[in-house]
Parts: structure tokens; sequence; C-alpha cells
């Protein structure tokens, strides 16, 4: 065990304080990393908050993590010290399930162990995320940064890209296709980049008439402004596919009207209820499909990294010290933040 200084949620009423943590040795698969940036995600404030119920303290949060190799197992073959690596969402799956065969561990019919918070698999210990000098992470659940990609706007790259890249590839977007981004935050701003470089056109729609300019400069082939029912109306029956990035309750009824038939609207960014109900007979009399997606697997997150360095695709990121996380996490709540904060790790070893 190595004792690392991290920043942990202690209650649901507290601010994210100091706490010393201990990280494992490396088992033969494992890979150990000096973390060097790490995204702040919304899922780390609801964590932290135990909005969900499922949180057990203390915690320490992250899971946009971007470090570089200190160490390797015996049976490691992927990667050396001083390669500079990414971890993502998770950290291990069963790895024999259907799911896990077929790459797409995010769906693991036996769970796949979260970052932070999750039951490891091995000893039984939580794991603890990114807000923390170091990780140890097994073989199979580290990605390659490539070459020449930004390290900073990189990490958030390994949840809300990815979770805007995944539904693009299942569904097959391309050039052809008429999509709509739905909200325009750190998933929105993501999934309007990786959708043009895919080649489809993309509509912003967004409440806010701050936000036009805004998504134009992103790439948006055009903007609709979700309240006004004139505008509403002049796009019903257009698009191919809706990507909606909303994280909290909100009518959905008007995007499925915008969609052609067989049109799919894909949910990425509300865990809770739809507010008001979906109406049945906008699925049924056009064949319209509601659908979800989580994030992607550990080949999928892989592309996507790879793409992006291609395309020159970054995430527009803020970046904080460590001790500035609490003031973050209370800006994000106002949604004053364009559009991810990361925080440069080494303010945590200056702070303790």
């Amino acid at each position: 065990m190595t004792e690392v200084n991290a920043y942990a949620a202690h209650a649901d009423d507290q601010p994210l304080a100091p706490l010393t943590i201990d990280r494992r040795a490396p088992r033969p698969d494992d890979v150990a990393i000096e973390i060097l940036y790490c995204g702040v995600c919304h899922s780390d404030l609801h964590f932290a908050k135990n909005d969900w119920g499922l949180t057990r303290y203390p915690v320490v949060p992250g899971h946009e993590i971007v470090g570089r190799v200190t160490r390797v197992g015996d049976d490691v073959t992927r990667f050396k010290p001083g390669d500079v690596v990414g971890v993502g969402c998770m950290v291990d799956s069963c790895r024999t399930c259907a799911a896990c065969k077929d790459d797409v561990e995010q769906y693991c019919l036996n769970d796949f162990t979260m970052t932070y918070g999750s039951d490891d698999r091995h000893d039984g210990t939580m794991t603890q995320g990114g807000y923390s000098e170091s990780i140890v992470v097994s073989e199979h659940f580290v990605l390659t940064m490539p070459e020449g990609i930004d390290l900073p706007s990189a990490a958030p790259i390994l949840c809300a890209g990815i979770t805007t890249y995944s539904p693009l590839r299942h569904y097959g977007v391309r050039k052809g296709h008429k999509l709509g981004v739905i909200g325009m935050g750190g998933l929105g701003h993501m999934g309007v980049k990786l959708a043009k470089a895919l080649g489809a056109e993309v509509t912003v729609f967004t409440r806010s008439e701050d936000k036009v300019e805004e998504a134009k400069r992103h790439g948006a082939d055009h903007v609709v402004i979700s309240t006004d029912e004139a505008q509403m109306k002049a796009v019903a029956e257009t698009y191919d596919f809706m990507l909606d990035t909303v994280p909290v309750e909100h009518d959905i009824n008007p995007y499925l009207a915008a969609l052609k038939y067989d049109g799919t609207h894909i949910m990425v960014g509300l865990i809770n209820g739809l507010e008001p109900p979906v109406q049945g007979a906008n699925l049924i009399f056009k064949r319209r499909v509601l659908a979800g997606s989580l994030i992607g697997g550990i080949a999928e997150t892989q592309e996507l990294l790879n793409f992006c360095a291609e395309h020159n695709i970054t995430c527009d990121v803020e970046m904080i010290d460590m001790q500035n996380i609490n003031e973050a996490f209370e800006r994000m709540k106002k949604g004053d933040v364009h559009y991810r904060f990361v925080i440069d790790m080494a303010s945590l070893k200056s702070t303790t």
C-alpha cells in the first residue's frame, strides 16, 4: 500500500476536504499512474452530494483522468513507465459476460466497477477516483493518449466525449444525416463537434438566445430556440436523430415531433424521469424510437481519443487548482462553466 493525498467528500452537507488514502501495490496486470489532470464532471457533484442515494463516505470523486505511468505489474504488455495514459468512468468489469465480450463493458451484465464509489472485485475495498495524486488500474481499463492531443482538454473526452460519441457511432450518424443536439453544455458542445466531424448537419436546440452565436462558433449549422413555437413548428419532421444532453426533467414531446418517421431520440443526460410524460402518439404514428445510451466501452473510447487527435477536437475547459474545487462545484450548480473544469493536479501537491 502507498499513502497518497486526495480531496474527498466526507458528507453530503460538507465541502470537499483533504484526505489521505491508500493505493494498492500493482497486481500483475496493473498500471500505476501519477495523475496530471482530472476533469470535473456533474456526476462528481451528484455523487458528492448523494443525489442518487448511492454514496458511501468518504469518497474521492473524479473519472476523467490523464496521467503518466510510474510502474507496471509483471504481466503488463501495453504500457511502460513514462507513457501518458487516461482512465475514464470504469476500472473493471466481469470481462466474461456477453456485453464484456462485445467490448461494451459499460453494459456489463454483472455491473462494471466505477472509478470511484464501487466495490473492488478483488479485495472488496471501495474504489477512489481521480481527485488524488495517483491511481492504480488494471491494464485493460487504461487508455493510450495519442501523440499531439492536448492533455488538459482531453481529460473530459473520457466522459463527456465518449458519452456523446458512443451513441453517434452506434446509430451510425454520418454524412447526409440531420442531427439535433438538445442543450449546449459540456455534453452538448462535444456532441456538436463530434457529429460535425462525422459529417452530419447539426442543429442545436437551446432555450437561451445567448447560446446562438456560441453554438455556431462550435460548428453548429443551425440553432433553434426551443421555447419559440414558430421555430419548433418550422422544423417538424426534419431530423434523423436527436441527441438529448439535458440533465434535468424536461418535455421531450416537442423534440419527438421534430423527428422524421423512423427517427431516434437518444437520451444521454437525464437519469431521473421525464416531466411531462411521453405522449405515445409521438412514437407510434411515426415509428419513432426513444433510446438511451451510457458511456462507451474501452475499445470505443480509445477509438474516440484517436479520432479527436486526428480531427483536432478538444473539449473547452477552464483550469482550476484543487483547492478551488468547492467553488467549482458551486459554479457548476449555476451553469457557470464553459464547458468543463479540469484540475491541475500539481496544485494538490503544492497544498499538502
